[in-house]
Protein backbone atom coordinates (compact mmCIF):
# COMPACT_ATOMS: atom_id res chain seq x y z
CA UNK A 1 0.00 0.00 0.00
CA UNK A 2 1.44 3.45 -1.06
CA UNK A 3 1.07 6.00 1.05
CA UNK A 4 0.33 9.70 0.56
CA UNK A 5 3.03 12.42 0.07
CA UNK A 6 3.05 13.86 3.67
CA UNK A 7 4.83 16.91 2.23
CA UNK A 8 2.04 18.23 0.26
CA UNK A 9 1.72 22.13 0.73
CA UNK A 10 4.27 21.89 3.91
CA UNK A 11 6.58 24.76 4.09
CA UNK A 12 8.88 23.75 7.28
CA UNK A 13 11.26 27.51 6.20
CA UNK A 14 14.46 25.35 5.64
CA UNK A 15 15.08 27.74 2.80
CA UNK A 16 19.07 28.63 3.32
CA UNK A 17 19.52 26.45 5.95
CA UNK A 18 22.54 24.48 5.18
CA UNK A 19 22.15 20.33 5.98
CA UNK A 20 24.63 17.63 6.16
CA UNK A 21 23.15 14.38 5.56
CA UNK A 22 25.77 11.28 5.82
CA UNK A 23 25.14 8.27 3.51
CA UNK A 24 22.39 10.62 2.56
CA UNK A 25 22.96 9.04 -1.65
CA UNK A 26 20.99 5.93 -1.29
CA UNK A 27 18.47 4.51 0.39
CA UNK A 28 16.97 6.26 3.77
CA UNK A 29 19.36 8.90 3.30
CA UNK A 30 18.54 9.57 -0.16
CA UNK A 31 14.78 10.15 1.10
CA UNK A 32 15.94 12.66 3.65
CA UNK A 33 18.43 14.60 1.15
CA UNK A 34 15.42 14.85 -1.43
CA UNK A 35 13.03 16.27 1.74
CA UNK A 36 15.51 18.68 2.58
CA UNK A 37 16.00 20.15 -1.14
CA UNK A 38 12.74 20.07 -1.92
CA UNK A 39 12.16 22.58 1.19
CA UNK A 40 14.93 24.63 0.10
CA UNK A 41 18.23 23.94 2.20
CA UNK A 42 21.75 23.34 0.62
CA UNK A 43 22.03 19.38 1.12
CA UNK A 44 25.71 18.23 1.65
CA UNK A 45 26.09 14.51 1.43
CA UNK A 46 28.59 12.44 2.05
CA UNK A 47 30.02 8.58 1.59
CA UNK A 48 33.34 6.56 1.47
CA UNK A 49 33.22 6.92 -2.01
CA UNK A 50 32.07 9.26 -4.66
CA UNK A 51 29.14 9.21 -6.46
CA UNK A 52 28.12 10.27 -9.46
CA UNK A 53 25.43 12.14 -10.79
CA UNK A 54 24.08 13.46 -7.25
CA UNK A 55 21.63 16.40 -7.71
CA UNK A 56 23.45 17.46 -4.01
CA UNK A 57 26.93 18.51 -2.97
CA UNK A 58 28.75 15.76 -2.24
CA UNK A 59 32.43 15.31 -0.11
CA UNK A 60 33.91 12.23 0.46
CA UNK A 61 33.81 11.21 4.11
CA UNK A 62 34.57 7.85 6.18
CA UNK A 63 32.60 8.53 9.37
CA UNK A 64 34.61 6.18 11.47
CA UNK A 65 37.58 8.24 10.74
CA UNK A 66 37.45 10.99 13.35
CA UNK A 67 40.34 12.80 10.80
CA UNK A 68 38.34 12.64 7.36
CA UNK A 69 35.42 13.54 9.98
CA UNK A 70 37.00 16.66 10.88
CA UNK A 71 38.47 17.91 7.48
CA UNK A 72 34.10 17.08 6.33
CA UNK A 73 33.28 19.63 8.39
CA UNK A 74 35.85 22.44 8.26
CA UNK A 75 35.30 22.04 4.20
CA UNK A 76 31.33 22.97 4.67
CA UNK A 77 31.75 25.97 6.66
CA UNK A 78 34.31 26.76 4.84
CA UNK A 79 32.30 26.93 2.38
CA UNK A 80 28.97 28.19 3.16
CA UNK A 81 29.99 29.99 6.33
CA UNK A 82 27.54 27.78 8.67
CA UNK A 83 26.24 24.35 9.41
CA UNK A 84 22.88 24.53 10.42
CA UNK A 85 21.72 20.93 10.60
CA UNK A 86 23.02 17.28 10.87
CA UNK A 87 21.93 14.33 10.15
CA UNK A 88 23.34 11.60 11.29
CA UNK A 89 21.82 9.04 8.61
CA UNK A 90 24.93 6.71 7.83
CA UNK A 91 24.66 2.93 9.44
CA UNK A 92 24.00 -0.04 8.79
CA UNK A 93 25.05 -3.86 9.15
CA UNK A 94 25.26 -7.02 6.98
CA UNK A 95 23.84 -10.39 8.88
CA UNK A 96 25.67 -12.06 11.21
CA UNK A 97 24.64 -14.30 13.71
CA UNK A 98 26.43 -13.39 17.42
CA UNK A 99 28.56 -16.30 17.44
CA UNK A 100 30.16 -16.26 13.98
CA UNK A 101 30.94 -12.28 14.42
CA UNK A 102 34.81 -11.69 14.92
CA UNK A 103 35.97 -8.61 17.22
CA UNK A 104 37.34 -6.53 13.98
CA UNK A 105 33.24 -6.89 12.50
CA UNK A 106 31.88 -6.07 15.75
CA UNK A 107 34.25 -3.01 16.48
CA UNK A 108 33.37 -1.88 12.85
CA UNK A 109 29.89 -1.91 13.06
CA UNK A 110 29.77 -0.23 16.70
CA UNK A 111 32.46 3.19 14.73
CA UNK A 112 30.03 2.97 11.93
CA UNK A 113 26.74 3.49 13.80
CA UNK A 114 27.42 5.16 17.18
CA UNK A 115 30.89 6.48 17.51
CA UNK A 116 30.74 7.87 13.80
CA UNK A 117 27.31 9.96 14.71
CA UNK A 118 29.64 11.13 17.88
CA UNK A 119 32.36 12.19 15.86
CA UNK A 120 30.23 14.20 13.42
CA UNK A 121 27.72 15.51 15.97
CA UNK A 122 31.38 16.59 17.89
CA UNK A 123 32.99 19.04 15.08
CA UNK A 124 29.83 20.17 14.01
CA UNK A 125 28.71 20.73 17.38
CA UNK A 126 32.06 23.50 17.47
CA UNK A 127 30.72 25.52 14.81
CA UNK A 128 27.23 25.45 15.83
CA UNK A 129 27.97 26.63 19.38
CA UNK A 130 29.18 30.05 18.09
CA UNK A 131 26.97 30.66 15.40
CA UNK A 132 24.04 32.48 16.43
CA UNK A 133 21.56 31.05 14.97
CA UNK A 134 22.94 27.20 17.13
CA UNK A 135 22.34 24.44 14.96
CA UNK A 136 20.01 20.82 15.09
CA UNK A 137 21.17 17.43 15.36
CA UNK A 138 18.72 14.66 14.12
CA UNK A 139 20.40 10.99 14.82
CA UNK A 140 19.27 8.21 12.99
CA UNK A 141 18.10 5.35 15.26
CA UNK A 142 16.34 1.91 15.20
CA UNK A 143 13.49 0.19 16.09
CA UNK A 144 16.31 -2.59 16.34
CA UNK A 145 18.11 -0.60 19.52
CA UNK A 146 14.69 -1.39 21.68
CA UNK A 147 14.28 -5.06 20.85
CA UNK A 148 16.23 -8.50 20.09
CA UNK A 149 17.88 -8.33 16.49
CA UNK A 150 19.19 -11.49 15.48
CA UNK A 151 21.80 -11.52 13.16
CA UNK A 152 22.75 -7.47 13.77
CA UNK A 153 23.46 -7.70 17.59
CA UNK A 154 26.33 -5.39 17.65
CA UNK A 155 24.32 -3.10 15.36
CA UNK A 156 21.27 -3.08 17.78
CA UNK A 157 23.42 -2.69 20.84
CA UNK A 158 24.67 0.93 18.69
CA UNK A 159 21.39 2.17 18.05
CA UNK A 160 20.77 1.54 21.66
CA UNK A 161 24.09 3.47 22.13
CA UNK A 162 22.37 6.49 20.07
CA UNK A 163 19.40 7.11 21.61
CA UNK A 164 21.47 7.46 24.80
CA UNK A 165 23.66 9.68 22.80
CA UNK A 166 21.24 11.81 21.69
CA UNK A 167 19.96 12.02 25.23
CA UNK A 168 23.08 13.10 26.92
CA UNK A 169 24.26 15.94 24.16
CA UNK A 170 20.63 17.44 24.12
CA UNK A 171 21.26 18.25 27.69
CA UNK A 172 25.04 18.88 27.61
CA UNK A 173 25.03 21.21 24.61
CA UNK A 174 21.89 23.22 24.75
CA UNK A 175 20.76 25.66 24.68
CA UNK A 176 22.37 26.45 21.61
CA UNK A 177 22.03 22.86 20.07
CA UNK A 178 18.84 20.59 19.83
CA UNK A 179 19.47 16.86 19.74
CA UNK A 180 16.90 14.68 18.73
CA UNK A 181 16.66 11.06 17.19
CA UNK A 182 14.48 9.26 14.93
CA UNK A 183 13.59 5.09 16.26
CA UNK A 184 13.27 4.08 12.54
CA UNK A 185 11.02 0.84 11.43
CA UNK A 186 11.10 -0.86 8.65
CA UNK A 187 11.74 1.22 5.18
CA UNK A 188 10.98 -0.09 1.90
CA UNK A 189 13.94 1.49 -0.53
CA UNK A 190 16.39 -0.13 -3.50
CA UNK A 191 17.69 -2.74 -1.12
CA UNK A 192 14.82 -4.43 0.50
CA UNK A 193 14.79 -7.77 -0.83
CA UNK A 194 18.00 -8.35 0.58
CA UNK A 195 16.47 -7.62 4.32
CA UNK A 196 13.21 -8.45 4.17
CA UNK A 197 12.65 -11.17 1.13
CA UNK A 198 10.92 -11.13 -2.32
CA UNK A 199 7.58 -8.96 -3.28
CA UNK A 200 5.75 -11.94 -1.12
CA UNK A 201 7.97 -11.76 2.28
CA UNK A 202 7.86 -7.80 1.92
CA UNK A 203 4.27 -8.02 1.40
CA UNK A 204 3.40 -10.02 4.31
CA UNK A 205 5.42 -7.91 6.64
CA UNK A 206 3.84 -5.05 5.68
CA UNK A 207 0.57 -6.21 6.57
CA UNK A 208 1.45 -7.05 9.84
CA UNK A 209 2.63 -3.14 10.59
CA UNK A 210 -0.66 -1.26 12.07
CA UNK A 211 -0.13 1.30 9.15
CA UNK A 212 -0.17 -1.63 6.26
CA UNK A 213 2.84 -0.31 4.82
CA UNK A 214 6.59 -0.03 5.18
CA UNK A 215 8.03 3.33 5.46
CA UNK A 216 9.26 5.34 2.02
CA UNK A 217 12.27 6.92 2.69
CA UNK A 218 10.52 10.40 2.40
CA UNK A 219 8.42 9.48 5.67
CA UNK A 220 11.62 9.70 7.28
CA UNK A 221 12.94 12.89 6.21
CA UNK A 222 9.84 14.67 6.83
CA UNK A 223 10.13 13.38 10.36
CA UNK A 224 13.80 14.70 10.20
CA UNK A 225 13.06 17.95 8.47
CA UNK A 226 10.17 18.37 11.33
CA UNK A 227 12.79 18.03 13.92
CA UNK A 228 15.51 20.14 12.29
CA UNK A 229 12.90 22.99 11.96
CA UNK A 230 11.83 26.30 13.86
CA UNK A 231 8.86 24.10 14.01
CA UNK A 232 10.60 21.86 17.06
CA UNK A 233 12.11 24.53 18.74
CA UNK A 234 10.78 23.31 21.95
CA UNK A 235 11.68 19.94 21.21
CA UNK A 236 15.48 18.27 22.25
CA UNK A 237 16.30 15.19 23.33
CA UNK A 238 13.28 13.58 22.11
CA UNK A 239 13.05 10.26 20.25
CA UNK A 240 10.45 10.09 17.67
CA UNK A 241 9.38 6.63 16.53
CA UNK A 242 8.89 6.80 12.77
CA UNK A 243 7.55 2.87 12.45
CA UNK A 244 3.91 2.78 11.39
CA UNK A 245 2.80 2.19 14.56
CA UNK A 246 5.35 -0.63 15.45
CA UNK A 247 5.33 -4.31 15.45
CA UNK A 248 2.39 -6.31 17.56
CA UNK A 249 3.90 -7.90 19.81
CA UNK A 250 3.89 -11.81 18.69
CA UNK A 251 1.39 -13.23 21.44
CA UNK A 252 -1.23 -11.51 19.66
CA UNK A 253 -1.37 -13.98 16.74
CA UNK A 254 -0.85 -17.09 19.07
CA UNK A 255 -4.62 -15.91 21.33
CA UNK A 256 -8.24 -16.78 21.03
CA UNK A 257 -8.86 -14.17 23.32
CA UNK A 258 -8.61 -11.22 20.32
CA UNK A 259 -10.62 -11.45 17.42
Amino acid sequence: MAGPDPGFGVNLQLGGRIVLVTGGVRGVGAGISAVFAGQGATVVTCARRPVEGLPYEFLPCDVRDDDSVKALIDTIVERHGRLDVVVNNAGGSPYVLAADASAKFSTKIIELNLLGPLSISQHANEYMQIQASGGSIVNVASVSGRRPTPGTAAYGAAKAGVESLTATLAVEWAPKVRVNSLVVGMVETEQSELFYGDAESIAAIAANVPLGRLAKPADVGWAAAFLASDVASYISGASIEVHGGGEPPPYLSTTSAIK
